[in-house]
């Protein structure tokens, strides 16, 4: 297998477009070579089957989707409130609707692992790890509520994603601000 991170990290990005373009079963290695305008063989001289592929897409949506490093390095750069938390959802929402392709693939990723064991095995650890480190980031940050209550507005904010990204008309006379804001209200204690 190659070893090349950079083009390793491309192929993998090209295999998001194409996950979130063409679904799982558009996926495939001739397609993921020509979607990262590289010669033919070169996907699966990077990885040995389509579960390892999958496996690493999901690892790098996450990666793309996760907040800046410079907010995860400091969380006491602001002081905590029930205003920063939805600034904070606001900032999220805004990188899962305004890059629609990572959380895309996530939703087919999703539904591919309700096939595929090691895949779902695989998922389940990269999203868990995710939250844990929201949730960590959360407490450490000293922001009102704790665990349950980043797990609520994570459980929320998925469900809004789902909206705004497959039929965004269902809440088209509400905006993500606004259920943010009754998110927040409802699920921070006061």
């Amino acid at each position: 297998m190659r070893q090349n991170p950079e083009r390793r990290t491309a192929l993998t990005d090209a295999a998001i477009t194409v996950l979130a373009r063409e679904g799982a079963r558009g996926l495939t290695y001739r397609a993921v070579d020509v979607e990262a305008d590289v010669p033919p063989g070169t996907t699966s001289n990077y990885f040995r089957n389509r579960d390892q592929l999958l496996g690493e897409v999901g690892v790098r949506v996450q990666e793309r989707l996760s907040a800046p490093a410079e907010v995860m390095a400091n969380p006491q750069a602001e002081s905590p409130s029930h205003d920063r938390v939805g600034v904070l959802l606001g900032e999220l929402m805004g990188r899962l609707t305004g890059h629609r392709e990572p959380y895309l693939a996530l939703l087919e990723l999703r539904l591919e692992a309700t096939r595929r064991p090691d895949l779902s095995a695989a998922l389940t650890k990269t999203v868990r790890e995710g939250i844990d480190m929201s949730v960590d980031w959360h407490v450490a940050a000293g922001m009102p509520g704790g665990r349950a209550e980043v797990l609520l507005m994570y459980l929320a904010l998925t469900g809004l994603t789902v909206e705004r990204l497959t039929l965004p008309e269902v809440l088209a006379d509400v905006t993500d601000e606004e259920v943010i804001r009754i998110i927040v209200d409802r699920v921070l204690p006061s």
